[in-house]
């Protein structure tokens, strides 16, 4: 049996990078965000003997954070307004409306293929480097609204008093991030052949 710690400074090493990017796109303070990374480290290494094993390391530490996050976002005053487009946001949009032909049905070419099985991808490590690779290429703006919704799991009526948007844009905004994703992943992951690094 290793006399190896669970979170041993390699660890922290690795972690604390991927946490403090995810934080920064999430609080928008660098301060800030460096306090709820060194919380949720701290809170994981007070805690390490809890850990279950159910999940990888990386995932535990990263629901300590993520509460931070809820936390520190439901308790912020200041709301930022996302609802202006940026020419990200507007290229997302133009990049959409080319996959589809002026009857409104996908063009042969940009139409949607098999993933296979989505449980088994999801199991895969280097699946979620590619995922995170795919979300630093979407606009900061929506990338923050999607991980809102989907990994901290606000729902749609919070983020959008959180973010003064309202209910059709941040809808807007998911769709593109999305669609955004799904193309990224597509070209990336689950395309024919050699995967891209």
């Amino acid at each position: 049996m290793s006399n190896k710690p669970l979170i041993d400074d390699e660890f922290v090493a690795e972690v604390r990078r991927d946490m403090l990017k995810f934080a920064q796109l999430q609080l928008r303070d660098a301060a800030l965000a460096e306090d709820a990374v060194q919380e949720a480290l701290v809170a994981a290494l007070a805690g390490a003997s809890r850990f279950s094993g159910r999940s990888a390391l990386k995932t535990w530490v990263f629901s300590i954070l993520r509460n931070k996050i809820v936390d520190l976002i439901r308790t912020q005053s200041r709301t930022t307004n996302v609802s202006a487009l940026g020419d990200d946001e507007a290229g997302m949009d133009a990049t959409f409306e080319a996959l589809f032909k002026d009857n409104a049905h996908w063009r042969p070419e940009a139409r949607p293929f098999g993933w296979g099985d989505p449980a088994e991808t999801l199991r895969e490590e280097r699946f979620w480097e590619v995922f995170e690779t795919c979300l630093n290429h979407l606009p900061e703006k929506t990338a923050r609204v999607f991980m809102m919704r989907e990994f901290l799991e606000f729902d749609t009526d919070e983020v959008c008093r959180e973010l003064s948007l309202t209910v059709s844009n941040c809808n807007v905004i998911l769709h593109r991030a999305r669609n955004g994703l799904r193309r990224c992943l597509e070209g990336s992951w689950f395309a024919p052949g050699e995967r891209a690094c």
